[in-house]
């Protein structure tokens, strides 16, 4: 008994420390252009209009991603309130979760140090520490693969001498039980259909380890312990509980869009400029992710020769399991012509668990390399994100303007229509922000009614030469993350 209470006491301070540490300092930072503000409204359009079906933005259809990740943080609203920390939170408490996750399978395949190790290791890279503070889906579709994986192992390996009712042999205690083997199992599709709701198809990669394992380990026989036609069955039913609804209510759109749009069209040209959709340069750039893995991951990267090398040397199944789950997440996005540094974040903890095995009798190492990076990572949590804030233009004029703000107000964006206008905006007025260009700015003004515009400053006096004396404007400097680029904006408002 005071074993399991002390492991309890384990997961409770893995779990209570990760969140903290990833939720430090995200007060301080306003959300990011482009995806935090559009997943933060979309959420809280979800509680306006009572519709936690269908996602909206600015009073549009969002259909980009699946509603997981909006549920989450809609169930944070309630408990901290709409605003930065609330949308942030889940994707910590998510971080935190798969490093539970993390610690448990290690456990399980080499003891304690290897699993406090593997979770530590995926806690302290570089891109865990920005996205368990972000508030987008990333975090929950690493879980579920993650949890997917582990149970997939559990069902290939560890299970692999199940007992069954012709068993002509005293059963030994270690033997899985047929109760475990339903656990594993269930947990294995639940973890494919959560992993979906929280980000589409590529949740469904452990299938593809599994096949690949079929290559590799030629002994196994998959189809009698997955099941697969009754599970993918079971899978479909949980996504089609919320799909179904989903695909009426946008008469198939949310398929169109979000399975061809944001999955197809990201294979196969790039999107938002992130990628090339010419050949020459996708093929220059199919080492992508191997070569920025090494500032992903980083500080652990650093030991990802030696552990390639120890790879090649001790091909056990479980380094074999491990290595073909995360190759086949960096071949899948390799392909993809659509490229951002994070996407391969679902491969991070099977390297973790890699690198754990490979260095747990390294503990000099370990400590050293964890406790400079814990430092690093609070010293710009703490310092650095507080003096970024000044730089994020929405945010500001929001701050200087929110006293004068009245919830019939209308407004509207000249140039600069960035989702953290929406997002900061609409905490205090019930309108959508209007798309506006020169032209319209003035004739917008000229309406009836309380209400303001945003637009760049040098564009203030060609607009409004001589707006009335009781019109107020605001002005700040920044930088567009999205663009990258500085910008100089003013808000112009008109009281009545």
């Amino acid at each position: 008994m005071s074993r399991i209470n002390s492991s309890k006491g384990q997961y409770a301070i893995l779990f209570f420390g990760c969140v903290i540490f990833h939720m430090i300092g995200t007060w301080s930072v306003p959300l990011v252009d482009r995806d935090e503000p559009r997943f933060a409204e979309a959420s809280r359009e979800m509680i306006e209009r009572g519709d936690y079906i269908v996602p909206h933005f600015n009073n549009q259809l969002r259909l980009d991603k699946p509603p997981l990740a909006y549920w989450a943080q809609v169930a944070s609203y309630r408990i901290f309130g709409e605003n930065d920390f609330a949308a942030r939170f889940p994707s910590a408490v998510a971080a935190a979760l798969v490093a539970l996750s993390i610690l448990a399978w290690g456990s399980r395949l080499g003891g304690g140090r290897v699993g406090w190790w593997a979770a530590i290791i995926f806690t302290l890279s570089l891109q865990t520490f920005i996205h368990a503070k972000a508030a987008v889906a990333d975090m929950w579709l690493v879980l579920f693969m993650t949890t997917a994986h582990w149970a997939g192992y559990e069902l290939l390996f560890a299970n692999s001498k199940r007992p069954t009712p012709n068993a002509q042999r005293p059963i030994s205690n270690s033997e899985a039980t047929d109760q475990q083997f339903t656990v594993w199992w269930l947990a294995f599709y639940l973890s494919l259909a959560l992993g979906f709701l929280a980000k589409g198809p590529i949740a469904w990669a452990p299938l593809l380890t599994l096949a690949a394992m079929k290559f590799f380990v030629r002994d196994i026989e998959l189809a009698k312990r997955f099941k697969f036609l009754r599970g993918i069955l079971l899978m479909l039913a949980i996504v089609a509980l919320w799909g179904i609804p989903a695909l009426i209510q946008t008469h198939g759109e949310f398929f169109k869009i979000g399975i061809g749009r944001h999955v197809i069209g990201r294979s196969f040209g790039a999107m938002e400029g992130h990628g090339s959709n010419s050949l020459d340069i996708y093929l220059l750039l199919l080492p992508f992710y191997f070569v920025t893995i090494f500032a992903s991951f980083f500080p652990w990267s650093i030991k990802l020769p030696s552990l390639g090398k120890e790879l090649w040397r001790s091909r056990d199944k479980i380094n074999i399991y491990l290595f073909t789950g995360a190759g086949i997440i960096f071949v899948i996005f390799s392909l993809i012509k659509t490229k951002l540094p994070h996407y391969t974040l679902p491969a991070f903890p099977l390297l973790s668990l890699l690198l754990a095995r490979h260095l747990v009798d390294r503990p000099q190492f370990l400590k050293r390399c964890a406790v400079a990076a814990a430092s690093i990572y609070l010293v710009i949590a703490l310092c650095v994100a507080p003096t970024a804030a000044r730089f994020f233009p929405a945010a500001q004029l929001f701050k200087q303007t929110r006293d004068q703000l009245q919830p019939a107000m209308e407004f509207g964006a000249v140039d600069f229509q960035e989702p953290s206008l929406v997002w900061y905006f609409r905490s205090r007025i019930k309108g959508s922000m209007t798309p506006l260009n020169a032209t319209s700015a003035a004739q917008f003004m000229e309406k009836d009614g309380a209400r303001f515009v945003i637009l760049p400053t040098p564009l203030v006096t060609k607009i409004f030469p001589t707006p009335p004396t009781a019109w107020k404007s605001f002005s700040t400097t920044g930088l567009n993350i999205a663009k990258g680029k500085e910008v100089d904006l003013t808000l112009v408002l008109k009281p009545e």
